[in-house]
């Protein structure tokens, strides 16, 4: 605690005494000034005590003493000491009276005090506190290192709740209560989740303070991590605001919560290299020799049935918020997850089957695909497909170890997809349970079509017959005469001679399934393009 009014007049060696403000003792003194002023307000900045023998006042006119009580008071001095013997050989009673009324403590200082006693045993008071703190400070550190090493996050934030005599919580990077000490303050710390991801938006390392929810409480956040873009947030909640011993214990947390959630740039290349050799070793087809490098970093992941996920993006931006979000996921669930970065602009993840990363996934792209459909209506246009998409990512069906490679390449051809729909995120098992007809809204298979089908459209430009009509509606009719020549209101010879000059003009032969299938595809995406 610092000196207080009270702890100077109990001080055996200054024989101070109180002659007002009596009840109003307990105020912290920050430091005692000594003023002859008749207005030393300018120069004080609050919580002083003000020393002086009144050289330059009329202590004893009333006008003047509530002048200056009053300015003294809405200055923030905590206190007025008055010499005695010097001046004044007692404290004039219009200043007692007023100091009473204003509520401002009076303190008779006798004159075989010096006022640099006082100043000394108050700068003293002051050392000796701040010096209890900074060794609280330490002991607090000393504990929380333990905690952290002993208990992890969960063990440090309970060692700080105690220090601040509050409560703690850790976020990550999404904004997600990871945990939290006392096991009530759960409920509290995930109510500032909005507070926490507009601190994650400014550059770390940042802080705030806020209201607690329905004014419970004062709580700072804090973010950590060393990157551009912070990877979790403590936040620290109490009745006031901390002290001198509080706030070291807070600064300690904040390094050790960085240490324990950022990892070094070498040590996390090294998993990276180790995560991109895993996975290549996978796509290769030797799952053994994937769990023998891997050791026990990924747990159970490689045995358990997995998804492989591509995300592709021009934008670095997009990439580290879908890995930022992908293992934040993996962590609040205690799920491994193997994320490896092939360059600034591509990431593979092989994640759990059914686990929250995958789920996390796709609710991110779900995200980025309601935002760039919202900014395609506001700028008047459809925000459809033709678009091209920041973030583009295909996810594969589920597979085994012995199957990786045949996942990455379904990964791929989602992502394909993706980028020709300008969607964010397409599921290969979408492709297999849809129809074929979009993925034919490509430049080159309708360039294809245009060619294949030109020589019958410039037949049909002549007036000479309707090929094109006809064999859609044969084809369509799986080579039946009498129901496609009815669909087209012909004869079925007429059907019939128009399918030979179709097979004359093409020089391919309609008995040929390839060439069916060549001619009704072409057909299609010709449609599709109309």
């Amino acid at each position: 605690m610092p000196p207080t009014l009270a702890s100077l007049v109990h001080h055996s060696a200054l024989k101070l005494t109180v002659r007002a403000g009596e009840d109003r003792l307990d105020v912290p003194v920050r430091w005692a000034h000594v003023s002859e002023l008749a207005d030393p307000v300018p120069y004080m900045e609050g919580g002083e005590l003000l020393l002086t023998t009144a050289l330059k006042l009329d202590a004893e006119d009333a006008k003047a003493m509530r002048r200056y009580v009053k300015r003294l008071v809405g200055a923030g001095v905590v206190g007025l000491g008055f010499a005695v013997g010097v001046n004044y050989d007692e404290i004039p009673a219009v200043l007692v009276d007023t100091a009473e009324e204003e509520g401002l403590p009076l303190l008779e200082v006798p004159r075989r005090t010096p006022f640099i006693a006082i100043s000394k045993a108050v700068s003293a008071a002051i050392a000796a506190d701040q010096y209890r703190s900074v060794t609280a400070g330490f002991a607090a550190q000393r504990e929380l290192t333990r905690q952290a090493l002993t208990d992890g996050p969960e063990g440090l934030l309970a060692a700080l709740a105690a220090q601040v005599d509050g409560w703690a919580a850790l976020y990550d990077a999404s904004g997600a209560v990871v945990a939290a000490a006392p096991e009530w303050a759960g409920r509290r710390a995930a109510r500032l989740t909005a507070d926490v991801e507009r601190l994650r938006d400014r550059p770390a390392p940042a802080s705030s303070v806020v209201g607690g929810p329905d004014n419970e409480d004062r709580v700072e956040l804090h973010s950590l991590g060393t990157g551009r873009r912070p990877r979790a947030a403590l936040a620290v909640g109490t009745a006031a605001a901390l002290g001198t011993a509080e706030r070291y214990a807070v600064h300690s947390a904040i390094a050790l919560l960085t240490l324990t959630t950022e990892r070094s740039r070498s040590l996390q290349a090294a998993e990276q290299r180790i995560g991109a050799a895993v996975l290549r070793l996978l796509l290769a087809g030797q799952p053994d020799h994937a769990r023998a490098v891997a050791g026990e970093l990924y747990g159970g992941l490689l045995d358990a049935p997995f998804r492989i996920i591509v995300g592709e993006s021009a934008d670095g931006d997009p990439l580290d918020g879908l890995a930022e979000v992908v293992e934040s996921a993996a962590a609040r669930s205690g799920e491994a997850v193997l994320v490896v970065p092939e360059g600034p602009e591509r990431l593979v993840v092989l994640a759990l089957d059914g686990g929250a990363a995958v789920t996390a996934c796709g609710e991110y792209a779900a995200g980025l695909e309601t935002e760039r459909a919202a900014s395609g209506r506001e700028q008047g246009g459809s925000g459809g497909g033709g678009d091209e998409a920041e973030l583009v990512v295909g996810l594969s069906a589920p597979a085994g170890p012995a199957a990786a490679a045949a996942a990455y390449k379904q990964a791929e051809q989602a992502l394909s997809v993706a980028r020709r729909r300008g969607r964010v995120f397409v599921e290969h098992e979408q492709l297999a349970a849809g129809s074929v007809l979009p993925l034919l809204a490509d430049d080159a298979v309708r360039a294809f079509a245009d060619g294949l089908l030109r020589p019958l459209s410039e037949h049909d430009a002549t007036g000479r017959g309707d090929l094109v009509a006809s064999l859609r509606a044969w084809l369509s009719r799986h080579g039946q005469w009498d129901a496609a020549a009815a669909d087209l209101g012909v004869h079925r010879h007429t059907l019939r001679y128009r399918m030979r000059r179709v097979e004359e003009i093409l020089g391919r032969s309609l008995d040929d399934p390839d060439v069916r299938m060549e001619l009704w595809l072409a057909l299609k995406a010709t449609a599709e393009a109309e």
